[in-house]
């Protein structure tokens, strides 16, 4: 049986990431993991923190537990990682006391090769150039405020950074439009928006944070300063303009939501007015990191995902009651 590793969207085919959303929706809602969803007995999570966590780490430890299961977490300092041993040596080494395993880097080099050598899954926890696992709950977040995001149109403002990254790759596998506002030097790559283009993906970049929200039915940014970044005074500087205020807000559709990964700097990237205004859904969103990491650790271990019921069925259930109580008068 093939190895589900969860290293990034562009990684995986429409009908996969669409069970997995669906998935993690239904575990919300059910509020309890379903017998159906047979997982090994008490599987165990290794969790390897390169980079500082609190939403990361903590939904993946309840998600693990809510599943029956137990985690493990090192910090790459304290492990003989940071001593020099391989992360192939690392890798072929927990594979033999864990079935899956998290990681959270920076260089994505260490993600892949981590998962070249694993005989267990990997779950890319965030890398430098993608954050996977976050985009998915923004999805989920998206559809549970707004219906199905296929069709719809989502404003990225800001540095278009790792999170931006995997929102590319999600505009391209769950069809929405990705409108994304920056200065040139924070754009981007090449060859990420080349990819999206092949994939037929509709995706905008341009300097200009109004053109972008316009319209918009989601609003999103994140920290103008992300860990490891240099020359943070010059950063706040060039990225002043695409702070998403009231008046950006404005420019997107009446019920459009805003969106923050988190944590994010008031005053900075974001007005207080907006993000603890009525349009933010960053809250939900944090709450779906775990709900979408219960669906991803589950499939990694080989659990068949849940599928909703259709909608025709569900509104013929509901329309027969009524026909009923017309036919006994």
């Amino acid at each position: 049986m093939p190895i589900h590793h969860f290293l990034d969207i562009d990684a995986l085919d429409r009908k996969t990431l669409r069970a997995l959303i669906d998935t993690a929706a239904a575990l919300k809602a059910k509020g309890r993991v379903p017998k159906s969803l047979k997982l090994p007995s008490a599987p165990v999570l290794a969790m390897i923190f390169e980079k500082p966590s609190t939403r990361t780490r903590v939904s993946f430890e309840v998600a693990m537990h809510q599943l029956g299961g137990q985690s493990v977490v090192l910090n790459g300092q304290d492990m003989q990682l940071g001593r020099g041993e391989t992360v192939a040596d690392t890798a072929r080494v927990l594979s033999r006391y864990v079935d899956v395993i998290m990681l959270r880097t920076g260089p994505p080099q260490t993600l892949t090769e981590l998962a070249a050598h694993a005989t267990v899954p990997v779950i890319n926890g965030l890398t430098c150039r993608s954050h996977p696992c976050q985009v998915m709950a923004d999805v989920m977040t998206f559809e549970e405020r707004k219906g199905p995001i296929k069709g719809n149109t989502v404003a990225w403002l800001g540095d278009a950074n790792n999170v931006a990254a995997s929102w590319v790759q999600a505009a391209a596998r769950f069809g929405c439009k990705l409108k994304i506002a920056c200065p040139k030097a924070f754009a981007p790559s090449p060859e990420l928006l080349a990819w999206a283009a092949e994939e037929g993906a509709e995706i905008e970049v341009g300097d200009d944070p109004m053109a972008a929200a316009s319209g918009a039915d989601c609003v999103i940014t994140d920290v103008w300063v992300s860990m490891g970044d240099a020359d943070e005074r010059k950063r706040n500087e060039r990225l002043r303009p695409f702070q998403v205020t009231a008046a950006v807000m404005a420019a997107a559709k009446p019920d459009a939501i805003f969106m923050h990964c988190l944590p994010a700097h008031r005053g900075d990237e974001v007005t207080a007015e907006v993000i603890d205004g009525p349009q933010s859904a960053v809250w939900d969103e944090a709450e779906n990191r775990l709900h979408v990491q219960k669906a991803i650790l589950a499939w990694c271990l080989g659990a068949k995902l849940m599928a909703p019921k259709p909608v025709r069925a569900r509104r013929a259930a509901r329309a027969k009651p009524a026909r009923r109580r017309r036919a006994s008068r």
